[in-house]
């Protein structure tokens, strides 16, 4: 009889130590030595269901961050917003819009298929032809394109058209959209217009799943697919393994990372930070407990929407909030438990210093509500 192998196994505590290094949380990455499109890439990509979170993501992580750094390089389209993983939308470089919406192309068209009843009749290649035409005419909203694309197809359903369009296409959210202390309706173009670039061919996942090790690692099979949507990539880990370290974890889970990765001692400090709604460090594995404490799996939702979150020693402690008025820009703070008084002087450390990046030319106040509860 076969026997099972043993791998060395890593504690929560060591795996949010590695992560936190990884995703440049456990300290901040010099802007001498990573600039904010660096950054983005590494992360490979930064969600960006609203338009401020990135900046926040990147102020939590990188030292002396400017957001003009970011909004720059999106105007000069560097960077760019766009659907990728998960079907949600991502700043990403220039580079990887290019890259990774042909490789997550499988799981755009898994989507479209919640949409057949809508779309019956409708030949996609021609309606993927037609929405091209019209978004690289001019940048398009998804109504402008529900109106033009029903001219061609009256009896199918509005939204699923809009939609398939997104799906078929590569589409980029085009400027003043996501520009820093900017406003701007959703507008879309295709990638290879708004970059000036012919099409990229679907790669391997080969590639992207060693840049997700070195953002997210160490990680198992499962945590990659959760985190990118793709299904059926046990082959591309099996590929890589003879290049690959590999571990268990506490539930004797198989996790990979690269030999040369950082793996700290567990009980190396981490210091608070202060995330965005919808941080890809809450939402980029199977099992967040590496993160997210079980007591608290449920408590950083309110419907749909994700509450900006706060890590002290490391793992999900509280949400926070910003109050902005004429005069003054208040963070306030919600525990989930109490905080020792070290740890409260370091979080308000942290926050003052946050509205300091983020809003230098205001007033600031940092308060602390009550602790919440399961049902705070």
């Amino acid at each position: 009889m076969a026997t099972k192998t043993t791998y060395p196994r890593l504690g929560t505590r060591a795996l949010n130590r590695a992560t936190l290094e990884r995703q440049l949380l456990l300290r901040r990455a010099p802007r001498s030595a990573m600039s904010a499109g660096d950054a983005v890439r590494h992360l490979v990509g930064l969600q960006a269901q609203n338009v401020k979170p990135p900046y926040y993501a990147l102020a939590a992580r990188l030292a002396d961050f400017d957001p003009e750094e970011l909004s720059t390089a999106m105007a000069d389209r560097r960077v760019a917003r766009m659907v990728t993983m998960r079907s949600t939308i991502h700043t990403h470089t220039a580079d990887d819009c290019m890259a990774l919406r042909p490789l997550v192309q499988a799981a755009r068209d898994r989507e479209l298929g919640q949409f057949r009843t809508g779309l019956a009749g409708v030949d996609l290649g021609r309606l993927a032809a037609v929405a091209r035409e019209l978004v690289e005419e001019r940048p398009r909203t998804m109504k402008d394109l529900r109106e033009a694309l029903l001219v061609h197809w009256p009896d199918a359903d509005a939204f699923a058209l809009a939609v398939a369009a997104r799906c078929t296409l590569p589409l980029v959210q085009v400027t003043p959209r996501g520009l820093w202390g900017r406003s701007g309706q959703v507008a879309l173009t295709t990638a290879e217009h708004w970059f000036g670039r012919e099409p990229e061919p679907a790669p391997a996942p080969d590639d992207t799943v060693l840049r997700y090790l070195a953002a997210f690692g160490p990680a198992s099979v499962k945590d990659f697919q959760t985190w990118s949507g793709l299904t059926r990539t046990r082959e591309a880990f099996d590929r890589l393994r003879p290049g690959l370290l590999v571990f268990q974890d506490e539930h004797g889970t198989e996790l990979f990372d690269l030999p040369e990765a950082p793996r700290p001692d567990a009980d190396t400090p981490a210091p608070p930070r202060f995330l965005p709604e919808f941080d890809n460090l809450l939402l980029s594995h199977a099992d967040r407990s590496r993160v997210v404490p079980l007591e608290y799996r449920t408590r950083t939702w309110k419907g749909n929407q994700a509450h900006c979150t706060v890590l002290v020693d490391g793992f999900l402690a509280g949400v926070w909030r910003l109050e902005e008025t004429k005069d003054t820009t208040t963070l306030s703070v919600q525990p989930f438990a109490p905080l020792t008084r070290a740890q409260r002087t370091e979080v308000a450390e942290e926050a003052a210093a946050l509205l300091t990046v983020m809003f230098p030319a205001a007033a600031h106040d940092v308060r602390f509500g009550e602790v919440v509860g399961e049902d705070g």
